[in-house]
């Protein structure tokens, strides 16, 4: 984990901007505590994609039925996985 003062960003922003594009993502500090973290675009769009890709998988799916679950029972199905080793699976 990479982490560096904010000030970093001001001061030596072309030293970031390769660090992130070379080791991936850096986690900023203000005062002693995290701020906030940079990442490169390449980065920032394959998580982000990761993320639309599956909830549009979860829209088309849900199209097909009209079967739904309560917030109890994913979470519930959840924790019982996770309770009993098992991959964090939804009802």
């Amino acid at each position: 984990m990479n982490i560096r003062p904010i000030s970093d960003l001001r001061n030596h922003y072309s030293e970031v901007e390769q660090e992130v594009l070379e080791s991936g993502p850096i986690f900023l500090t203000k005062n002693g505590y995290g701020s906030m973290v940079v990442m490169s675009m390449e980065q920032f769009e394959h998580i982000n994609g990761s993320v639309e890709s599956a909830l549009d998988a979860a829209d088309r799916q849900a199209a097909t039925t009209t079967l739904r679950y309560s917030h109890d029972e994913v979470f519930g199905s959840i924790r019982e996985g996770l309770r009993h080793g098992r991959c964090a699976e939804a009802v």
